[in-house]
This record gives structure tokens, C-alpha cells and sequence, in this order.
């Protein structure tokens, strides 16, 4: 009889990864990243367990969206009370809190379950260029989100 490959649940084998998201594409760079937290990048992928890494994301204010996204793409929020319905474009958002574009888009990646919940603490987003994680020793990792170009 067959047995099924289960990973083990070890924490020291998680890598950390810097990707920097200045002028990168906000889709292709979420996907990349959802691959990486979700560990489908590695042979011992399994569905149901958390076999991912930590991506911390720098320079969050300078990704890019392509043709008229900046103004026309909402983000949308919702106090919970009636008429609490909050929407603003990705510019201003931008603008106010440029961490979270990038936490949405991977998020709306991540399963939505309790493994998605916990996937979440897995990715850590800054604006600038400076991030507090040096002490976890993280590999540079580049993304080439812009078809046909150097990066």
C-alpha cells in the first residue's frame, strides 16, 4: 500500500525572501508572491499544510498598475455599520497606506480558510526601502514582472 508524503512541520527550514516591488506589476508581482507564502515553489508542496516561506516586500509605494487602474481601480471597506460602505482608488490609496494594495492583492490569492489565516502573517510589506528582518538573514529575490523587460 502506498503512503502519502507528508513534510515536516519544521519552522527552521522556512526561508526568508526580500523582493523589492519598485516598478513592478501589482498582479504578476502578487502572484508570485502568494506561490512563494503558499510553498508551491518547492517539491514538497502538499495542499493541506503550510510548507511556504516569509517574503517580506520593500518599496511598496513605487509599484505599478498598468493603463487606467490608477484612477479607475477601487478598494473597497466596510465598517460593519449601516451606510459604512468606505471606497477609494488605488492612488490615493497609494498615497495613504501603500502596504496594503499589496497585502489585498496576495491576500485575495491565499485559500480562504483557516490555512489562508495563518499564510497571513507570512508576508510582511513596508513602503520604503527598510524593513526590520535583517535578523532572519534574507535571500534578495528578484521577479520579473514586466514582460520582455530587465527585471
Amino acid at each position: 500500500m502506498n503512503k502519502t508524503y507528508l513534510p515536516p512541520q519544521d519552522i527552521e527550514g522556512k526561508k526568508w525572501y526580500v523582493i523589492d516591488a519598485e516598478g513592478q506589476r501589482l498582479g504578476r508581482l502578487a502572484t508570485a508572491i502568494a506561490m512563494i507564502i503558499r510553498g508551491k515553489n518547492k517539491p514538497t508542496y502538499t495542499p493541506h499544510m503550510d510548507t511556504g516561506d516569509f517574503v517580506i516586500v520593500v518599496n511598496a509605494e513605487k509599484v505599478t498598475v498598468t493603463g487606467k487602474k490608477s484612477s479607475q481601480k477601487l478598494y473597497r471597506r466596510h465598517s460593519g455599520r449601516p451606510g459604512g460602505m468606505k471606497t477609494e482608488v488605488f492612488s490615493k490609496l497609494q498615497a495613504r497606506l501603500p502596504q496594503r494594495i499589496i497585502e489585498e492583492a496576495v491576500f485575495g490569492m491565499l485559500p480562504k480558510n483557516s490555512l489562508g489565516r495563518k499564510l497571513h502573517n507570512k508576508l510582511k510589506v513596508y513602503p520604503g526601502s527598510n524593513h526590520p528582518h535583517e535578523a532572519q538573514k534574507p535571500e534578495k529575490l528578484t521577479i520579473q514582472t514586466i514582460p520582455g523587460g530587465e527585471r
